[in-house]
């Protein structure tokens, strides 16, 4: 079964650092595109934040390009998100998500950012 774990969200001051995981039950191998998204609070609509594909290719929101870096460990079936930078607005809470061969995508529970003094 796959599943999709995140974790490492939390509390930061703006101008602070964040690592998130991403840990896969299955090979990342699989998935055709890794990504993180992100769902600020009030209903707003969860927008992509950045992903990277099966080759190592990487595509960021405008919003968090030169902040935010993408990576991947194949070997562990991680996928890492380095926030760099926060300010107040990149608060929300931050999924990962695997799209497969098939174009399902499969998704984590989310972890908590909050980014405030």
């Amino acid at each position: 079964q796959v599943q999709l774990v995140e974790s490492g969200g939390g509390w930061v001051q703006p101008g602070g650092s964040l690592r998130l995981s991403c840990a896969v039950s299955v090979s990342i191998l699989r998935f055709n595109t890794m990504s993180w998204y992100r769902q600020a609070p009030a209903g707003k609509q969860r927008e992509l934040v950045a992903d990277i594909s099966k080759g190592g290719t990487t595509n960021y929101a405008d919003s968090v390009k030169g902040r935010f870096t993408i990576s991947r460990d194949n070997a562990r079936n991680t996928v890492y998100l380095q926030m760099n930078s926060l300010k107040p607005e990149d608060t929300a809470v931050y999924y990962c998500d695997g799209r497969d061969w098939a174009n399902r995508d499969w998704w984590g529970q989310g972890t908590q950012v909050t980014v405030s003094s």
